[in-house]
């Protein structure tokens, strides 16, 4: 078998050199497009369950955390509270959260995994507006029980974050998954056939 000529090779190592060079740039094309088209870190980490330890958390205290660029209010409740929110059904648009605002274990009179804590999306279903935790009896208005307030357009939920009738607001307050590993509190992360917490609101 004869050896390739002198033109033989050079056409081979310039035909090699020109495919390695081809996949380089071909690796230089795709690695950016590739980023661009990526999740960042900061969208991956927006979109992640936010873990927040309720453990030293006051009956009527509130706190506020961001979960997917939006603000989640967390409210520890006390018994009396709890056991006030049947009374006001009357009242309400949508007392028993018919409307999908909650996941399915959260549609139950304290629209929450566990009595004691709600957690509700500080948004407000009418225009987005933020409104503010307005506890204290009387507040608002004479038959104000206490609640959440939209000062933008008037509309007022009660502490389930349930929308009062004849208010802007079409639908009751959003409830993110979430649930509990003792007393710390993930939010954005929902467990299927997750079973209620056992604990207790406290009295006051």
């Amino acid at each position: 078998m004869s050896k390739p000529s002198y033109d033989e090779v050079k056409r081979r190592w310039v035909l090699g050199a020109a495919q390695a060079l081809g996949l380089l740039g071909l690796a230089g094309f795709l690695y950016p497009l590739l980023r661009y088209l990526a999740p960042s870190r900061e969208a991956q980490a927006q979109g992640a369950p936010v873990r927040v330890d309720v453990s030293g958390m006051r009956v009527g205290e509130q706190k506020t955390v961001l979960w997917r660029g939006k603000p989640v209010w967390i409210v520890k409740r006390s018994l009396a509270s709890v056991d006030a929110l049947p009374d006001l059904n009357g009242d309400l648009r949508d007392p028993f959260s018919h409307v999908q605002q909650q996941p399915i274990y959260a549609q139950n009179t304290s629209r929450s995994v566990r009595p004691d804590f709600l957690v509700l999306l500080g948004v407000c279903t009418h225009l987005g507006c933020a409104p503010t935790y307005r506890p204290e009896p009387g507040a608002i208005d004479a038959k104000w029980p206490g609640g959440f307030y939209c000062s933008c357009h008037g509309s007022k939920f009660d502490l389930a974050g349930r929308v009062f009738k004849n208010m802007p607001a079409p639908t009751n307050l959003e409830v993110p998954p979430h649930h509990f590993e003792q007393d710390m509190l993930i939010i954005g992360d929902e467990i299927p056939g997750y079973a209620y917490a056992t604990a207790q609101p406290q009295q006051v």
